[in-house]
Parts: C-alpha cells; sequence; structure tokens
C-alpha cells in the first residue's frame, strides 16, 4: 500500500526526521550546484491546483524536477473532475501513468477519497483544513535555526486565524511534543476535534485570547493573513476582528531571545505584521519559502519507492 501525506500525523516524529536529514544533505548539495538527483529515473509526478499559487507550485514543480522526473502541472478546470467523473475511476486512472499526485484544493474529503482507490502516494499540499506540507518546512526551518537544540523543549506560538495553518501546527506539536499556544480572536478557533485530539497527546497546546501570553519565551512566532484567499469578501470584518493581534516589535520582544518570526507567504504588511518584523533579523520568511523545495525533495524521495 502506498503511504499518503495528507494530515501531518501521517508521518511519525522519526519520519519526519529522517526527511529534514535528507533536506538538509539535498540543501547543502543544489547550494553546491548539485541540483539533479536520479531518484524519479524519468517517472511522472501530478500536480493538479484547484487554488492560486506561487510558492507550492513552483517548488513542487522544482523538486520533481531536481529528482529526475517530470512534473505535469495541472488546473483541476483543465481535468475531467469537473465534469462528474467518480472519482474512484480518476484515481485508479492516475496511479496507471503516475508516481505520485499532489493536490492542491479545497476539501481533505476529496484527497482521501483519491486515497482510497490510489495505488500512488497522494500528497497534501492545501485544503482548507490543513497545510502539512508548508508547516513540515516550517518545522525544518525551526529545526535549522535551533542548531541542535532539542525540538521537544521548544515553545512555539500562532497568532492568528484558527485556520488550515493553525490545525497543522497543532497536529505538530503532538506529534514533536513541543508547547504551543494559539492565540485567536472569538470565533475564529481552530478546530475543535482537532485542538482536542492533539491536547490528548500533548498537553502543551493552549489556546488563548492574548497575544502577548501566546508570545511569552516562544522560539518561534507565527502569524498569517487574517483574510485568505476564499475570504477576500470578508477583509473589513476580519481587519476588526483581528484588531490587536498584529505581531509587531512589542510582541517579538516578548518572546524568547533569538526568537525568529515566520510567515508562510503572501504577507499583507501592516495588517497581520509590521514590516520592521518581515524585514528584521527575526525574520525567517524566506528561509522558509526557500526550504518548501528542499523539504518537499526530501518527502517525495521518502514517499516514493526507487527504482
Amino acid at each position: 500500500m502506498p503511504k499518503h501525506y495528507i494530515t501531518f500525523r501521517d508521518l511519525s516524529a522519526d519520519e519526519y526526521f529522517h526527511v529534514f536529514s535528507r533536506a538538509k544533505k539535498l540543501k547543502a548539495e543544489r547550494l553546491r550546484g548539485l541540483y539533479l538527483r536520479p531518484h524519479l529515473g524519468g517517472r511522472s509526478v501530478g500536480l493538479i491546483f484547484s487554488k492560486p499559487s506561487t510558492r507550492t507550485r513552483v517548488s513542487f514543480n522544482c523538486a520533481v524536477s531536481e529528482l529526475g522526473g517530470t512534473p505535469l502541472a495541472m488546473n483541476v478546470s483543465e481535468t475531467q473532475f469537473t465534469r462528474g467523473e467518480p472519482i474512484s475511476h480518476s484515481a485508479r486512472v492516475f496511479s496507471r501513468y503516475l508516481s505520485a499526485l499532489v493536490i492542491r484544493t479545497y476539501h481533505e474529503s476529496e484527497l482521501r477519497g483519491l486515497a482510497e482507490y490510489a495505488t500512488i502516494p497522494i500528497v497534501n499540499a492545501l485544503t482548507n483544513e490543513q497545510h502539512p506540507c508548508q508547516v513540515l518546512t516550517d518545522v525544518f526551518t525551526f529545526v535549522e535555526a535551533l542548531d541542535g537544540k532539542p525540538l521537544e523543549r521548544q515553545r512555539v506560538c500562532w497568532i492568528g486565524d484558527g485556520h488550515n495553518m493553525a490545525n497543522t501546527w497543532i497536529e505538530a506539536a503532538a506529534v514533536f511534543g513541543f508547547a504551543l499556544t494559539l492565540a485567536c480572536p472569538e470565533g475564529y478557533d481552530p478546530d475543535p476535534v482537532i485542538l482536542r485530539n492533539a491536547q490528548n497527546d500533548n498537553p502543551g497546546i493552549k489556546l488563548t485570547r492574548s497575544p502577548a501570553e501566546a508570545a511569552a519565551g516562544a522560539g518561534a512566532v507565527n502569524t498569517d493573513v487574517f483574510a485568505s484567499m476564499d475570504q477576500t469578501g470578508e477583509t473589513e470584518k476580519r481587519l476588526v476582528d483581528f484588531k490587536g493581534f498584529q505581531v509587531d516589535s512589542g510582541i517579538m520582544a516578548k518572546a524568547a531571545p533569538g526568537a525568529i518570526f515566520m510567515h508562510c507567504l503572501p504577507a499583507h504588511p501592516g495588517e497581520e505584521v509590521t514590516d520592521e518584523v518581515l524585514e528584521s533579523p527575526a525574520s525567517v520568511i524566506f528561509d522558509q519559502a526557500e526550504n518548501r523545495l528542499h523539504a518537499q525533495k526530501a518527502l517525495l524521495e521518502y514517499l516514493i519507492p526507487p527504482l
């Protein structure tokens, strides 16, 4: 049976550390000019996008190419998904052509439907519920910054919407055991089932209404836009509801000495975060963006068996 990557909990801590180790090596090789590895041996990986994308599209295209494969990027409107083809048929057809299928779509149920019938790995490149490839990258970036310090002893904070990124950070805290405090406005909490299940494994996961409380002693401060790509009609309301949740120099001052600032991008400077923080020495936002490539190369290498 193939190994799928639909939620962050689909890999264990040991598997993640293996992927991180490989990502570190692949990154070092690329910096030396060694871009191409023969792992995929000319095989193809499908990339289906139902939502706009910059970093996900480019990083996965590069990852597949640099592993020696062919990326086949498609907009969902160019497939038979929009014409009512049974998902069980699509899964079995793609499995005859491809070595893996990476999908950026709306609902996790679509991925689970494909995974039920596919004989190739199904990879979640973003759904409304979770964004595991981004948090895979973010944890790897944090591990780099820690420079050998134990991940499980760290404190992480999330400030802002309790959406797919918050849900995935919650699962990451459950997998690795680090403390996580989320500061979300009333009415914007993370998924209660994901939160409850994770807290059963890690009581150090907490929810507050205070960004200052969440940031206190944190080694990594995280945020995201207040209105995501599907919520632009709610922007004005959300700017009111999220008042006081901006990450600024005052919030960063409450974090631990040497703390990093993280953002999955694109950012809206002056809304969820100030320009001062985005451009500060603490900001690792472009390291995160670069690491999407290295972490996803390592993930695909792990999920797709060698020839």
